[in-house]
């Protein structure tokens, strides 16, 4: 029951540490040369979180990430709309980290080469396309360097955690439309900067008619001035945007104007975006959900399965979530077929809800309702434009369709 992976990201990493778990055979293939670490913060929320601590890595995430204490929404005058406690502050049973994504994927390849060995993941494997016969499936590759063909592998089943732009998607479901484009376009970077607020805090402000900013640290104190790697996104309502490239540079004049008056008490936002090394552009995109993900011996995970726009910091959880299904499916045995329609039927409909829910009421909805009920002007008394109890219903809302209300985390865990 040897399972073939493509991409060595977060959902491809993981799945192949819950295989190793379960002793089920895989091989990871990776087009890129090495796995070496790329791309700004990420959330793991408690949901996810939970199935990392459950393979052994609480200690390793606790080290280098940040763990969040709480999560606060702000207009963009500075002024506070709401704030809740999150993870083990909020008397979750798991942490809420907030990480770099390469800290994140490098702590999954370290752990998998340790437990399962070196050869487990080969690097430099570029797939151009899949099969499948009656008994095995089949993996196409080139050298991703010079483009030489590689040997075809053969292997039980095919698992694309490929990405957004998924070589195993493409092929399964070639009229899929591509991605769509949410009329948000977003920069992104990273920058030392002092603690602000409790050091740990996920901060959202603003609203993406003016613009919006998401705020949150992903490392630890890092000189001997104490400062934090601060990973910053800005998102601006517009009809202009580039194909999406993960690694366009963004130009500081195409944005810093929306945000160059946020001098909060807490936090000088213009500085903090100033102080970036490099600035990452790309537009804010998804995909329409799918029928199905399992074709035969061939299935998707992550990105490749269900892309959503990144408003609930929810991507890499779900992604995470997939891999514990398919690798319980697989653990569980049987026919392949029947093994990735089980998966397909766990996961499904959950993340299309997902992916739905991000479209509309995110968890940064409570910032539409005041930046409407506002006029996008402040407020003198928060209360009386809205109250606590219907943000905190906003809030709570979103965690039972993202399955990690208190409830969903400690159902998994009697599970």
């Amino acid at each position: 029951m040897d399972v073939m992976i493509i991409g060595a990201g977060i959902g491809g990493l993981t799945l192949a540490l819950m295989l190793n778990k379960a002793g089920v055979p895989f091989r990871v293939y990776e087009s890129a040369q090495e796995i070496r670490p790329i791309g700004v913060g990420i959330s793991v929320l408690p949901h996810a979180s939970q199935q990392l601590t459950e393979l052994g890595l609480q200690d390793a995430l606790a080290e280098v990430a940040v763990t969040a204490q709480e999560s606060c929404f702000f207009n963009r005058f500075g002024q506070l709309v709401y704030k809740e406690p999150v993870g083990t502050f909020a008397g979750y049973d798991y942490a809420q980290f907030q990480i770099h994504r390469g800290d994140l994927q490098q702590i999954l390849y370290r752990t998998l080469i340790e437990r399962a060995g070196p050869d487990c993941v080969v690097t430099g494997w570029k797939c151009t396309r899949v099969e499948q016969t009656d008994d095995a499936a089949i993996a196409h590759f080139v050298d991703s360097r010079t483009g030489e063909d590689r040997p075809p592998q053969r292997g039980a089943a095919i698992v694309g955690c490929d990405g957004i732009h998924s070589v195993v998607r493409h092929q399964l479901v070639p009229d899929d439309g591509g991605p769509i484009y949410s009329g948000v376009n977003m920069w992104r970077g990273t920058t030392w900067w002092k603690p602000y607020l409790t050091g740990a805090s996920y901060v959202r402000a603003g609203w993406l008619t003016h613009g919006k900013m998401v705020i949150y640290p992903i490392r630890k104190k890092l000189d001997g001035e104490g400062r934090q790697l601060i990973n910053w996104v800005a998102e601006i309502e517009t009809p202009h945007y580039h194909q999406q490239d993960w690694n366009r540079r963004g130009k500081l004049d195409d944005f810093i104007g929306a945000f160059a008056d946020w001098t909060f008490d807490f936090l000088d936002v213009p500085g903090l975006i100033r102080g970036a090394e490099s600035i990452l552009e790309y537009p804010m995109v998804d995909k329409d959900p799918l029928e199905r993900w399992s074709f035969g011996r061939i299935t998707m995970l992550g990105d490749a399965a269900h892309p959503m726009y990144p408003r609930g910091s929810n991507g890499a959880g779900q992604a995470i979530l997939d891999a514990r299904a398919l690798a319980d499916s697989f653990a569980a045995g049987g026919d392949v077929a029947a093994i990735l329609t089980a998966y397909e039927d766990k996961r499904l409909e959950a993340t299309a809800n997902v992916v739905r829910t991000n479209r509309t009421t995110p968890p940064d909805v409570i910032l539409k309702e005041v930046y409407e009920r506002t006029g996008d002007r402040p407020f003198a008394r928060l209360d009386d434009v809205i109250s606590q109890d219907e943000l905190a219903a906003m809030s709570n809302s979103y965690k039972k369709v993202a399955g990690y209300d208190k409830a969903s985390v400690a159902a998994k865990r009697r599970a």
